[in-house]
């Protein structure tokens, strides 16, 4: 599975933190499969939320793992992030390869190759501001002089990087456009094998999302969507959005918190559709969907455009109001999909090319130095 070359190379893997297993993750789980005896540096750590595969290796923490009750309230610890990042020692690797969405990028690598595999420049800084900070008046004019900073202190370290590889086309324009930094692009990888279509396919009663309950992901509106529409959607997910969501949520949807992969797999195999109503960096969840063989109605901004084909494995709405979406449902759950063609289109986005197009950017990062 991996390239000659670096058979015998030394890496270390930098990523921000490990609190579930959510698209990050399971990038960093297949990487952690390539390279077994790598140690993991993070900010902190919950081990209980965590695969087997990457529990095996060597886990390090920053001081802010010793924070009684850290996994409730690390968001709003962002100010620490960049202190806490540097302060861990260089390990002995010829290479870092960091995983980074907010600081993991600036793990201290003193002139060594560092590839960092962007999951999108921070987006507290560059991106989403209103989304995090826009709620609350008082909030919003604390965070700006900080931000600010952050944004001088994220441009500085991203400079440091030997090499960026992004996870999409429209993160690529992102790193250019705040960081001025030219980017490979190499999709994340789909575990096709184990998403796969049921023996008995259903054609489903139910409509679904997968996702994080964070504000940008913008599951609110999908709630008040359904609301109006009275077709059954079921949700999966945690996060900081979850209480409101309940309290929005009509009696035709269903708030199910998480679940395993087994059920999340069963759920993508018997709903009749995914629904993706964010602004995403690139979205892992609606290729699983399609890798068992199911359409996605999204939002037309974004990641989704690389993964999802208009007509062919899904339907797009361009506006995010409860109105754009729910016309683009009702023309989805009408069109006849074939659903061996939305699964041979997520196949295109197996681990297998994951490896040798990483591995083919790796070999260039250290070629570099």
């Amino acid at each position: 599975m991996i390239s000659d070359n670096l058979n015998n190379i030394k890496v270390a893997f930098s990523h921000d933190w490990l609190t579930g297993m959510r698209g990050g993750e399971r990038v960093l789980e297949t990487l952690c499969s390539v390279f077994p005896d790598a140690p993991v540096y993070t900010l902190f750590y919950n081990k209980k939320a965590i695969s087997p595969i990457i529990n095996r290796h060597t886990i390090k923490t920053s001081f802010l793992q010793y924070l009684p009750g850290i996994f409730s309230y690390y968001r709003n610890l962002l100010p620490l992030f960049p202190f806490a990042i540097r302060t861990f020692q260089l390990p002995p690797a010829d290479v870092i390869i960091s995983l980074s969405h907010c600081v993991a990028k600036a793990f201290p690598s003193n002139n060594k190759p560092h590839l960092c595999y962007c999951f999108t420049p921070m987006r507290y800084a560059w991106l989403f501001y209103d989304e995090y900070f826009g709620g609350n008046p008082l909030k919003s004019i604390l965070a700006k002089p900080l931000i600010s900073m952050i944004r001088k202190w994220d441009f500085t370290t991203a400079q440091q990087v030997t090499k960026f590889v992004a996870i999409s086309k429209t993160v690529a324009s992102r790193i250019s456009k705040f960081y001025g930094i030219k980017a490979d692009v190499v999709y994340p990888p789909v575990d096709t094998d184990f998403y796969t279509p049921s023996h008995n396919y259903s054609s489903g009663n139910f409509d679904l999302i997968v996702s994080a309950l964070v504000p940008y992901k913008r599951i609110d509106l999908a709630v008040k969507a359904y609301a109006e529409y009275g077709y059954p959607l079921k949700i999966i997910g945690s996060g900081t959005e979850y209480k409101k969501l309940i309290k929005m949520a009509s009696s035709n949807i269903e708030i199910l918190g998480w679940r395993s992969d087994e059920e999340i797999r069963e759920l993508y195999r018997n709903c009749r559709l995914l629904v993706f109503p964010g602004e995403e960096d690139f979205g892992i969840v609606p290729l699983e969907a399609q890798s068992c063989g199911k359409p996605v109605v999204a939002y037309a901004k974004g990641g989704l455009l690389e993964t999802v084909i208009e007509g062919e494995t899904g339907i797009f709405f361009k506006e995010q109001t409860p109105s754009s979406l729910i016309e683009a449902v009702k023309i989805c759950s009408t069109k006849k999909f074939v659903p061996a063609i939305i699964r041979s289109h997520a196949e295109k986005f197996s681990k297998t090319r994951f490896i040798k197009e990483f591995c083919d950017s790796l070999i260039r990062c250290m070629k570099l130095k």
